[in-house]
């Protein structure tokens, strides 16, 4: 298989995935989104309604795969010491 036909399939491969899912879930603070990255708390909670949400609306199929969450740790509010 030369080159230009592997090329060719990933092409026709790439036409018909679906597009990722990005859900935004807003800013929080750091603990949140560190229980998040391990599959716990109540951000990991909300991600999950919002992707069954998702599937029941019809927006993304029963078996879609790629889905991101994106989350924004809160900035660490300085300590002012007057």
């Amino acid at each position: 298989m030369s080159t230009t036909e592997a090329k060719s399939t990933t092409k026709a491969e790439a036409k018909e995935a679906p597009a990722p899912v990005v859900v935004d879930l807003g800013k929080y603070k750091r603990k949140r989104v560190r229980r998040l990255k391990k599959g716990k708390g109540r951000l990991m909670e909300r991600a999950l309604d919002v992707v069954d949400d998702l599937r029941d609306a019809g927006q993304i199929a029963e078996d879609a795969q790629p889905v991101i969450v994106l989350v924004r740790q809160k900035r660490r509010s300085k300590m002012k010491w007057w």
